[in-house]
């Protein structure tokens, strides 16, 4: 059995600086868990670690081209390789992020392969999130099916929006979306801290995000031709930034708004994670986090 050490929490509380501690110290490699780090040319808001300054190898990062469309299925095959790749050479491997599609797609048996994504049925259920909130989709899931619906938190937004895809599909075979995935020996880690002060780290994150050039990066990508209805330009502080370059907002209200976006992230991020009971809970402000978590890991490594 193959040990998978998974570094977890939400958006700004600190997972790429302690993976690259972890992974120093046991001679790992990271594999990113973002979503949108797969994108070239997405740094900034990303905020992507710089691989020339860092001698830990990194996977999945930089792997497509900003106008490319990439699944959570994509995710899976090309990760489940690379675990394969560094466990042959004797390595140990981090699986870093927030993207809990991602990780899911690992830690449960989940068969992507039955259903092709459906991007404009997608974007109009992202839309309808957007505008009525998860309780509504949610209605709608049920609706359509309720033993399905059963499976999925109703604040779940994404996993409500995959499973109206597959149902569009007529498609339901291998959707087993709770069952554990036994090939790997999980060491499970997620990050909290006090809520008002990871807001305010988060805060000052998009602060830095802003003053290292974020509108021109956005300004860029589109001026070489990305259409800024593409997926990768879908994520927080992308999209509020085309808001404003399209006029819709003013520049304190871009600001603002990827602020509140990604407060709520990292509070979904947290309601996503707390329903894995496989989580081991640390607290990122603990003066001794390191010397626990790595304790743990070696209690937990076979």
């Amino acid at each position: 059995m193959e040990n998978l050490i998974i570094i977890t929490g939400p958006t700004g509380i600190g997972k790429t600086e302690l993976s690259l501690e972890l992974a120093k110290k046991y001679k790992g490699e990271i594999i990113s868990c973002d979503s949108m780090q797969i994108y070239k040319k997405l740094n900034i808001g990303t905020a992507k670690i710089d691989l020339n300054e860092t001698s830990i190898p990194h996977h999945m990062i930089d792997i497509v081209e900003p106008s490319d469309n990439f699944t959570v299925a994509d995710f899976k095959n090309s990760a489940k390789k690379i675990i394969i790749d560094i466990n042959k050479r004797g390595g140990l491997t981090f699986l870093v992020g927030g993207t809990g599609l991602y990780i899911n797609s690992l830690v449960y048996n989940l068969d992507f392969t039955e259903t092709e994504p459906d991007y404009d049925y997608r974007e109009k259920l992202r839309s309808l999130l957007e505008k009525e909130g998860s309780e509504f989709l949610y209605k709608k899931l049920k609706e359509k099916d309720k033993s399905m619906a059963e499976k999925i938190h109703q604040n779940n937004g994404q996993r409500i929006i995959r499973a109206l895809e597959i149902l569009k599909s007529g498609n339901k075979k291998g959707d087993n979306f709770r069952e554990e995935n036994k090939d790997y020996n999980l060491i499970y880690l997620g990050l909290n801290m006090d809520r008002a002060k990871l807001y305010e780290k988060i805060n000052q994150r998009v602060d830095k995000m802003v003053d290292l050039g974020l509108v021109d990066e956005v300004k860029n990508l589109l001026d070489d031709g990305l259409d800024k209805n593409s997926q990768s330009l879908k994520a927080i502080g992308y999209k509020e930034v085309i808001s404003y370059l399209d006029g819709d907002i003013d520049f304190d209200e871009m600001v603002d708004l990827i602020k509140k976006n990604s407060r709520h992230y990292a509070k979904r991020q947290l309601t996503w994670f707390r329903r894995d009971d496989r989580i081991k809970w640390f607290d990122r402000e603990s003066d001794r986090l390191l010397s626990h978590i790595e304790s743990y890991i070696d209690s937990k490594l076979v």
